[in-house]
Order: structure tokens, then sequence, then C-alpha cells
């Protein structure tokens, strides 16, 4: 649910050069609301990453400033800003380190100084919710690129942080374990969370997110609502993204006057019936051209 008006992380006029030179981040702007599920898309090297990273203070502005809950991130440890902004990395093993699956989510609950009960109570609650309990006394290392996956968001869950910043979590990832992703982002949701999504998956966005920040150059081009901000032919290319499947086959639909110029279907459900009809009028002799 999207509350415009209570937001939880603003970004002002940021800038971060890394220390051999290179310019990430340009003068981005960027406001997340609360409860609300942003994706933040663009190729390779656009600066999404380096954004996010501002989120918790592993990263520091080289200009601008950051707030988190009104807290300037320039002057908060990152231990102080972890227990409002859970991040989960693209790679799970970049953030895996303990002998057990049950240590790992423990790490977090002990560092923040937790009492033990509270401590098996989350753990078992986070494994048992990412279906991981059963191997709770193995090694992480043993575990499938997709449930360590899971792991590193249960390990965040379990301190049960507001925000929840998810890097590339369908990157590498199948059909099944997209699902289960999805799966997880529902619940957040439902759990009253704010998300944010670091993903070059234009697909999983249509379906998952209220709005979109699309970015290019260490710069934010647009952000709004997937529907209108992923239909703009022009700022797909100029952010080097493939439009959506039912975009492009809104285009088709449109070459055959089934749908109106500037018109997109957003509903697989909606698509489909025009679609057929189309596909028909090849079938009785003429060409969909499809």
């Amino acid at each position: 649910m999207l509350h415009e008006g209570n937001v939880v992380v603003q970004v002002r006029d940021l800038y971060y050069t890394y220390p051999g030179g290179i310019e990430a981040l340009k003068g981005v702007n960027l406001e997340v609301y609360q409860g609300e599920v942003l994706a933040i898309m663009g190729e390779n090297g656009a600066g999404k990453t380096t954004l996010v990273k501002h989120f918790n203070g592993i990263l520091k502005p080289t200009r601008g400033q950051v707030l988190v809950k009104g807290i300037d991130t320039r002057h908060a440890s990152v231990a102080e800003l972890s227990r409002i902004v859970g991040f989960v990395f693209q790679n799970p093993d970049h953030q895996l380190f303990a002998d057990t699956v049950y240590e790992e989510v423990a790490f977090a609950l002990r560092n923040f100084g937790y009492p033990e009960h509270v401590i098996e109570s989350r753990v078992k609650w986070a494994l048992n919710l990412m279906d991981l309990w059963k191997y709770r006394t193995r090694s992480p290392f043993s575990l499938s690129v997709g449930e360590r996956k899971r792991l590193t968001i249960a390990s965040v869950l379990a301190y049960d942080p507001e925000i929840i910043v998810l890097d590339e979590p369908t990157a590498g990832q199948d059909h099944l374990q997209k699902e289960k992703i999805s799966e997880i982002i529902h619940l957040l949701r439902l759990m009253g969370k704010t998300v944010v999504i670091v993903t070059h998956d234009v697909e999983f966005v249509t379906e998952h997110v209220d709005r979109v920040a699309v970015m290019a150059r260490g710069k934010i081009l647009a952000v709004g609502p997937p529907q209108r901000v992923l239909c703009d032919p022009q700022l797909l290319r100029e952010a080097r993204l493939v439009a959506p499947q039912l975009v492009k086959l809104s285009l088709i639909l449109r070459r055959h006057g089934i749908l109106n110029e500037g018109e997109y279907e957003w509903r697989a459900d909606k698509l489909a019936p025009k679609l057929i009809k189309v596909l028909r009028s090849g079938a009785d002799g003429g060409s969909p051209g499809i």
C-alpha cells in the first residue's frame, strides 16, 4: 500500500564518487514511501546498488544528503541504520559466514543485544518462514543458491527492520525460485514493510511493485507506476531496458487497430482475448503480422 506523504527515505541532490575517481551518482533525488514496494532499474553501472548502499550507511554521500526516518546517514553508523534498513545482497555468499544456518540468523540479533529466549523464538520464526528450519544445524554453504538467498532474507527479517532492500533478488534464479521470492515480497507487503528492489527483471517488476525508478549514468530518468514508466519506449531505450512482454504485445495490437495509439493493456487476462482475435484473423486468410 502506497502512503505518499509518509516518507521513510529521502535522497537530496546525492553525488557519490568512488575513491578511484568514478562518479557513480550525479544529483540523485528520490523519496521512498512507507509501505511501498519500489523497484530501482537500469543497466549495469547505472548507479542502482551505489544508491541503495547509502540507505544503511555502507556508503556516505560525497555531496548531498540521505535521510532515513529523519536520520542523516552522514552522521549515523551502519549498525544504527541497519536496525531500520535490512540489506540483502545480490550474492548471498557475500553475506554468509557463520558455521550453521541457525547461528547465521542469530548473529545480528545477538549484536543488537536481544535476550537468548527472544533470539531463539525469532530465529525459529524466520527459518520456518523461509522453509529452512530443517537445515538449522547445517553449514550455510551446504545449501543451494536459492536456499542461501532465502537464508540471507531470514537473517534480515529476524531482527524486524522497517525497510528491506533486495539487491537483484531474481538474478540467477529459475522460475520456481522466482515464485518463492514473489511470495516473500507479498508477505513483506502484508507485514507493512517498505521494500526496495534493485533489479533488471522487467517482467518481475510489472507484477510486484508500486513504483519504478529508472536510472542511467548515475541519474534518475523517471519515477512512477510501472504501467506508465515501462510503457515509454524512448525512456526504455535511454536506460537500455527491454520492454515487458505485455507492452510488446500491446504494440502488436495497436498495429492491428485493436488498441488505440498510446494505449497499453497491462493485464494478461484482458490481453489474451484480443491477441486471439489477431491470431484468428491470420488463420482466416489474413496476415497477423506478429
